[in-house]
């Protein structure tokens, strides 16, 4: 019973990969520049004047502004995952909470949630080209 338990965990646990960190700004250029200048990080993309990913090694940061965060003005932590509506279902009925119920966008499908603390997480997957 034990090991079987322990198996369990151990595959949910690797169905989720932190991948992004996503932080708010409200100029953009100004967050570009502190990151890539100050900090000698490399610009890893950018999506016109409301969001940009550095590259922060094994984890991104995204700077994003009102117009692209998923909870303007919070830090929100994206979490990778192969079912995000499974993931968003998992957290409501757990004691987190849904801000928006699972969606396409023009690139992943995502959701975002507040945990049980009422802490930001995105779950997201890329769409299928």
């Amino acid at each position: 019973m034990e090991k079987e338990r322990a198996i369990r965990k151990e595959a949910a646990l690797s169905d989720y990969d932190v991948r992004m960190v996503v932080l708010s700004t409200d100029d953009l250029e100004e967050s570009i520049r502190f990151y890539t200048e100050t900090l000698g990080m490399a610009l890893k993309f950018r999506d016109g004047a409301h969001f940009a990913a550095i590259d922060g090694g094994s984890v991104t940061i995204a700077l994003a502004t009102a117009v692209d965060h998923p909870l303007p003005g919070q830090v929100a932590v994206g979490i990778k995952t192969a079912d995000v509506d499974a993931a968003a279902q998992a957290v409501d009925e757990n004691g987190g909470g849904i801000v928006k119920q699972p969606y396409n966008d023009a690139h992943e499908r995502r959701a975002v949630v507040y945990d049980n603390k009422g802490n930001g997480l995105v779950f997201y997957t890329p769409l299928a080209k």
